[in-house]
């Protein structure tokens, strides 16, 4: 049986992809987002009263709401995705809260987290600035209320929305 001080590669390394927020850190009790403007705490995963284990979908869904609140993101995801949750909203009972994760997809290890973003932009707006913001935001979000560090946040710009311009299929024909 291995001694309690030593550590695994997860642990050394933040945790691999997929595995589930919990329990690599060390150290006594803090809480994270107490002061604006503190570091996270990614020791409070683990303390000598438990263990807290955060949920990819948690991470996915604050990355998707705090994505939400930049102004020029028009709506989150790829055309498909876009379509099925349109299609998913007119089903009665359907759970919109999983709306709120559509574009992201996250990896949460032990101490960190990854995340990619497929959005749309407002036609008109400055790209790279919009999406610096939400870089921005999500990892401020996710590190402020989760205590895992964001080490990257990948963002696909899918498509442009042009206001009144509610569908993709051609008006006419160039050739008959």
């Amino acid at each position: 049986m291995a001694s309690s001080s030593s550590t695994t590669a997860a642990e050394r390394d933040g945790g691999g992809a997929g595995t589930g927020a919990g329990s690599g850190a060390t150290g006594g009790p803090r809480r994270t987002g107490s002061a604006p403007g503190a570091p996270p705490s990614h020791a409070a995963l683990t303390t000598e009263h438990g263990q807290t284990r955060i949920a990819d979908g948690v991470v996915a869904k604050i990355a998707g709401l705090s994505a939400r609140e930049i102004p020029g993101v028009y709506s989150m995801g790829t055309g498909f995705a876009r379509r099925m949750g349109q299609l998913r909203s007119l089903v009665p009972g359907s759970n919109e809260v999983d709306a709120a994760a559509q574009g992201v997809s996250v990896e949460v290890g032990e101490r960190e987290t990854a995340v990619d973003l497929d959005l749309v932009t407002w036609y008109g707006q400055n790209i790279v600035e919009v999406t610096e913001a939400v870089r921005n935001n999500v990892i401020e979000r996710v590190e402020g209320m989760t205590g895992l560090r964001v080490v990257e946040v990948n963002i696909n710009v899918d498509d442009i929305y042009v206001e009144g311009q509610e569908t993709s299929e051609p008006s006419q024909p160039r050739v008959q």
